[in-house]
């Protein structure tokens, strides 16, 4: 019989003490696996989210914290940058120069941050996010699993979303669902919902493993239109927004009557001086009130929109929401709504809200537009290696924004506050092991003055004390390694069973087959282990007295 059967008979003899010995060390192993490789994951993700840009341009405040809500949708957004700022980002392509700060820049991303639908956050930006951007450390691109991704063009894209593969799953948004979207964070008291733009679902993400997982993406142009998310404007500048409008002079006559500048300002004019709406809320150029009827105000406003509207739409489709039609779709249209704007009556202006009069299918003047965030990709070349730290320098020596480098943030992050955590863990993990260790030793040590006459038999055959001593040592060490095999596989047994619950609450995927190389050095620290905590109890049999034993046992 092999040295290894005699080890096996004899944990089976003190079966109920081998099996609570062993279930301690099965604990103890099973909680270093699960730190080792939810770390692991975790590290491995939070920087492959950190991928796919070089730098992160917002406002001035905390870098690590711009990196959070940028990369992680996570705490609050710091404050927001102009347009124009953004604008300078932007690199030239053909006869267009690019911006001032644009030198060695591939392409620059805007971000708009800050609103939420139901517990998940939303992400205004451009198609480009999805075109230009990859994800992960080996440069993935984003793919649909169903659906597609929103476009720029034409204005009804603007009201379209994009869903993470984890918001869809458990907000059960489906293709073709319309929703508002909440003006504030998740949890914050303030927050509330704007019915009357809806934006429609045309595309679910395939999973990625980044905390994309969780966001909900939406068209930034359709975002602007947003009651109270348009900068507001000094008054006398309400013309400036049409700078850079490139259908200004095709509007003609019917600009006079409604500017689109005009109804953006609308939107932002005080509740108590709704009642001079009608008289100022169309520029400079506007007619008095008293000297037009209503049905001639019908029919310049019927001219503007048919000049704004994109060819083979009919203007008798298009007219603001009203309050009794917040929930339209924003290209459609009430009835109810048309009628109302030919009322003349005193009460007239009382059928609309301040909001009423912006045209969703005109884009939001420039300057009244903010971003909370840029994300730059840099050309792979000298030429972007070299300007991103230039681009660094000049962005934070400004008072405007401050440019951070992502994966570095992430880095620290990772091995500062996280990696200390994760040392703390291990080291508490590592001591459970040890005391399961101990708990061997003492089970195979107390079970010594009862394996007396057996270990002198076996000596009276013609076994050595060297032979003795090296079964008690296979004994601790077949103990130590069954509950460490029954450790780990309990504890990706437990991370299989919590995947569902992980990623719903990180957007990190943690499979029951995710293994870490780290777990490979568990087998021969628990060999180690074991023959250090065996070593008592086999030196004890190695001295045992067979004369002695034999005669005691009489």
């Amino acid at each position: 019989m092999s040295l290894w059967k005699i080890a096996w008979r004899s944990i089976q003899q003190r079966g109920l003490s081998s099996f609570l010995t062993g279930l301690s060390m099965a604990l103890g192993v099973a909680l270093v696996a699960i730190v080792l490789v939810i770390h692991g994951v975790v590290s491995r993700s939070f920087s492959e989210a950190a991928q796919g840009y070089n730098l992160i341009v917002g406002a001035k405040g905390g870098k690590l914290q711009l990196v959070l809500n940028t990369v992680f949708h996570l705490s609050q957004p710091i404050e927001n940058i102009p347009y124009s700022y953004y604008e300078e980002l932007i690199p030239g392509e053909g006869a267009h120069k690019g911006g001032k700060l644009s030198r060695g820049v591939e392409v620059a991303i805007p971000f708009c941050l800050g609103d939420s639908f139901d517990e998940f956050r939303v992400v205004a930006t451009t198609p480009e996010f999805f075109e230009k951007l990859s994800y992960g450390s080996y440069g993935e691109r984003y793919k649909c699993a169903q659906g597609r991704f929103f476009k720029g063009q034409p204005w009804k894209e603007w009201y379209t979303a994009v869903v993470g593969s984890v918001a869809a799953r458990q907000a059960n948004m489906k293709l073709g669902q319309k929703f508002p979207i909440t003006h504030g964070l998740p949890h914050n008291v303030n927050a509330h919902a704007h019915d009357e733009v809806q934006f429609e679902v045309v595309g679910i993400l395939e999973p990625t493993g980044t905390p994309n997982d969780r966001a909900i993406f939406v068209n930034m142009e359709g975002f602007f239109k947003i009651p109270d998310h348009a900068k507001p404007v000094p008054k006398g500048d309400a013309h400036a927004g049409h700078d850079h409008d490139k259908d200004h002079d095709a509007h003609g006559a019917a600009d006079k009557q409604e500017p689109a500048a005009a109804h953006d300002h609308d939107k932002h004019a005080e509740p108590d001086k709704h009642e001079d709406h009608d008289k100022v809320g169309h520029g400079k150029d506007a007619h008095d009130a008293d000297k037009h009827d209503a049905h001639d105000k019908h029919d310049a406003h019927d001219k503007h929109d048919a000049a704004a509207m994109p060819p083979g739409d009919s203007p008798a489709a298009k007219t603001a929401p009203s309050d009794a039609n917040k929930h339209a779709e924003p290209d459609k249209v009430h009835d109810a709504d048309h009628e109302a704007g030919h009322d003349t009556g005193p009460e007239a202006g009382h059928h609309h809200d301040h909001h009423e009069k912006v045209d969703l299918d005109e884009p939001l003047p420039e300057n009244q537009r903010e971003v909370t965030a840029v994300l730059v990709l840099m050309k792979e070349n000298t030429e972007g290696l070299t300007y991103s730290q230039v681009l660094v320098r000049d962005i934070n020596k400004g008072n405007v924004a401050q440019a951070v480098f992502p994966t570095k943030e992430v880095t620290d992050l990772m091995q500062g506050m996280v990696g200390n955590l994760r040392l703390i863990l291990l080291v508490l993990a590592v001591l459970v092991v040890v005391v399961a260790g101990i708990g061997v030793m003492v089970s195979i040590y107390n079970s010594m003055s009862d394996r007396g006459r057996e270990i002198a038999i076996m000596r009276s055959l013609g076994a050595s004390r060297g032979t003795v001593m090296t079964v008690v040592l296979l004994e601790s060490i077949l103990l130590s390694l069954l509950g460490g095999v029954a450790g780990v596989v309990a504890a990706h047994g437990l991370i299989g069973a919590l995947e569902p619950w992980i990623v719903g609450q990180t957007g990190v995927s943690v499979g029951m087959f995710q293994f870490e190389m780290t777990e490979l050095i568990l087998i021969p620290g628990l060999i180690g282990l074991a023959a250090l905590v065996g070593y008592l109890p086999a030196l004890t049999a190695y001295r045992t007295d067979v004369a002695k034993a034999l005669s005691a046992s009489h």
